[in-house]
């Protein structure tokens, strides 16, 4: 059975009590968290959004399934490969813990050795997957999730609702310092065992082994998917040191993960690859491949390595020149589909030179990004101005300023911002000179087109940029310390557009950007039940952030996954990662 990828350019969100009746429910797209998403390098499994609409599938050849034409000249090293896939990918950092991951890498890693009772589908909605039933109580306050019988963690352990327990409580413990934000979701006591002495959740009740019910103070559009989508970690393991206020010991946990899900990691190579071996006993069935390498590739390798027969698998920067390489090989399969997310600029607010919008205003206005967009993708991406994807049911563009280049525009921006030319043409501020220093990820195509254009159209402006090459893991620690000016990366987003991106002191705000406007307007789309109050409170953020620039937005593109011919039954979508259900994937003996 060959496969066959949909490609989904927009669904409408499943109302609360469609999802609560169906025992099913939307969870979260990437990480588990709906409202978390997930930082990659921005020229790697972005999701993005524009100021147009893509087309649909099948009105131009700038997206679209291609299959393999010609298995003739499939490289040996492929063919012989019975029973081994491997995905070349940008390296994981190695947080392989189900709690701490951040990376679209280490996710990737996670969702192979991890379950959670809700599984996205590839529309963005989501159906039961550890779940034997979950419900929700007429006046949306109690849920109650019930475990399928005989689940096992690979180490031989049972799955119990206990587990879930403690999973909760880390998410609510003071000392945790992770991407996932589940105080906002109202767990009775939750609050209380995050700021006082509480032992306990209140709102958790362990009913017996395979039931758990949770109780909350206010429900919102996300509850149900949220409680479904947390990550099943032992306690045994994750919890055997746990106290209360003392995560530390997490730390020894990232790199020896034990899940309950399709894989078993049998080793990792800072750098070099990621080994699994399939668990025999899934609940769902033992994987049709046995054995999974995600091998680390750079922008500069994975073509030859695809072509070669190293990789079966990868993602590939979608332009013109790859695209034709890959169907001229005859036993690629491409699968081009809009992101869901976005690649942009990130400016560190607690920096003097960015506390002024109009200054923030200024750098948008005057870095040309469809001269940017054009250079890296041509016809398979297109600029946009909201952080939101046009596949989402929230993309909205009315209202919203485009910031089309105007460097007239941006120099009396800057001049009314004080910032105004030095002797030697560099603009200047209380004897500060505007220099920015860019942290730029290596190997990066978006970044040796964007570089030039950048470094041109600010010095028009009286603006010194100088570049820093380094890693996508060497940035994402840089953010994390608040040791950056400027760094270039993308944000992969989950179906719901709730987001904690941008939310003052929000789990994955690394900016330090802070709107109580944009705020409210958040809390309000979140809490909305009606999808037509949900869109009008995210359209209004929208706006909001369309003012204040938070960070400087460039694209959404078009992702490129491509693959060996022999590869089937491959299941993604802009909501699904191909992790998901990546024990359903074959390879053929054709």
């Amino acid at each position: 059975m060959k496969k066959r990828l949909s490609l989904l350019l927009a669904i409408m969100m499943l109302s609360f009590t469609v999802l609560a009746a169906c025992s099913s429910g939307g969870g979260t797209a990437e990480p588990q968290d709906p409202g978390e998403n997930v930082e990659t390098p921005a020229n790697d499994n972005e999701a993005g959004e524009d100021t147009e609409t893509p087309p649909a599938e099948g009105e131009d050849a700038s997206q679209g399934y291609f299959p393999a034409e010609d298995m003739s000249g499939n490289p040996t090293a492929a063919k012989n490969r019975t029973d081994t896939l491997v995905v070349g990918m940008t390296a994981p950092k190695g947080v392989f813990n189900p709690f701490y991951a951040q990376t679209a890498y280490d996710n990737y890693v996670v969702e192979v050795l991890f379950d959670s009772f809700l599984s996205v589908n590839e529309d963005g909605t989501y159906s039961n997957r550890m779940a034997e039933s979950a419900e929700v109580s007429e006046d949306g306050l109690t849920y109650t999730y019930k475990l399928k019988s005989g689940i096992t963690y690979t180490d031989g352990s049972p799955v119990k609702a206990s587990d879930y327990a403690f999973a909760m409580k880390v998410y609510h413990d003071p000392a945790y310092e992770g991407q996932s934000d589940y105080l906002k979701y109202n767990i009775k006591g939750g609050r209380e065992y995050y700021e006082g002495d509480a032992t306990e959740i209140e709102g958790i009740t362990v009913v017996d082994d395979l039931t758990v019910q949770i109780e909350v103070t206010e429900a919102t559009a996300q509850t149900f998917d949220a409680l479904g989508g947390v990550w099943f970690a032992p306690e045994a393991v994750y919890g055997k040191d746990y106290k209360k206020g003392s995560l530390d010991y997490m730390n020894d946990l990232h790199g020896s993960p034990v899940g309950s899900g399709q894989y078993v990691l049998k080793s990792f190579k800072p750098g070099a690859d990621v080994v699994f071996e399939g668990n025999e006993n899934y609940f769902l069935g033992a994987p049709k491949i046995k054995n999974v390498i995600f091998k680390t590739t750079t922008e500069e390798t994975k073509m030859a390595m695809l072509e070669s027969g190293e990789t079966d698998m990868d993602q590939v920067t979608v332009d013109e020149d790859n695209i034709e390489n890959l169907k001229s090989l005859g036993f690629i399969d491409l699968n081009i589909q809009p992101t869901n997310g976005y690649g942009y600029v990130g400016m560190n607010h607690n920096s003097p030179k960015f506390s002024d919008v109009k200054v923030r205003q200024a750098l948008l206005y005057g870095l040309n990004r469809a001269e940017i967009v054009e250079i890296i993708y041509g016809d398979f991406a297109n600029v946009l101005n909201i952080p939101q994807s046009s596949v989402s049911w929230a993309y909205t563009t009315d209202g919203i300023e485009t910031y089309d280049f105007d460097l007239e525009k941006a120099k009396q921006l800057l001049d009314e911002a004080g910032w105004v030319p030095g002797a030697d043409g560099i603009r200047e501020k209380d004897d500060v000179k505007f220099n920015i220093d860019f942290s730029a990820t290596a190997d990066n195509p978006v970044i040796d087109a964007m570089i030039p254009v950048m470094i041109q159209n600010y010095k028009e402006l009286g603006i010194n940029v100088v570049a820093d090459t380094l890693d996508f893991n060497a940035i994402i620690d840089k953010r994390e310390r608040g040791d950056f000016e400027m760094f270039f990366m993308a944000w992969g987003l989950t179906p719901d557009p709730d987001s904690t991106v941008y939310l003052t002191d929000g789990q994955q705000n690394g900016l330090g950007f802070s709107s109580p406007a944009y705020d409210e307007a958040m809390k309000k789309g979140l809490y909305a039940m009606d999808l037509e109050e949900r869109k009008a409170a995210y359209a209004e953020a929208y706006k909001i952030l369309n003012q204040e620039i938070p960070d400087l937005l460039i694209y959404q593109r078009r992702d490129g996954w491509v693959y060996n011919g022999r590869v089937e039954n491959v299941n993604i979508s802009p909501y699904k990662r191909f992790t998901f259900d990546l024990y359903l994937t074959e390879l053929s003996n054709e």
